[in-house]
C-alpha cells in the first residue's frame, strides 16, 4: 500500500514555490512557447508558413535556428535578470 502522508508533505512545501500566476508559470509559457520557434516544425505556425512559403526544413535549420535559439535564450537571461 501506498502510504500518501509524505508525497502530501513534499507538494505542500513545493506549493509556494509554484503559486498560481507566479513567476515559474509565466516563466514556463515563455519557454513553451518561444523555444518551439528554434525548429519550424516546432508550432503550428511554423508547418503553415513551411507549406505556404515553401521553407525547405534543413535551409531553415542552418538559417534561423542558431538565431532563435540565440533569442530564446537572451529573452530568458533577460527575464530572469528582470523577475529572479
Amino acid at each position: 500500500m501506498y502510504d500518501v502522508v509524505p508525497s502530501v508533505a513534499v507538494t505542500d512545501a513545493w506549493s509556494s514555490m509554484f503559486v498560481q500566476d507566479g513567476i515559474f508559470w509565466q516563466f514556463l509559457a515563455y519557454c513553451a512557447g518561444t523555444g518551439g520557434s528554434a525548429l519550424i516544425i516546432g508550432s503550428a505556425a511554423g508547418v503553415a508558413v513551411m507549406g505556404l512559403e515553401r521553407i525547405d526544413f534543413v535551409w531553415y535549420l542552418k538559417k534561423i535556428s542558431l538565431l532563435a535559439i540565440l533569442g530564446y535564450f537572451a529573452g530568458a537571461g533577460v527575464y530572469l535578470l528582470m523577475f529572479a
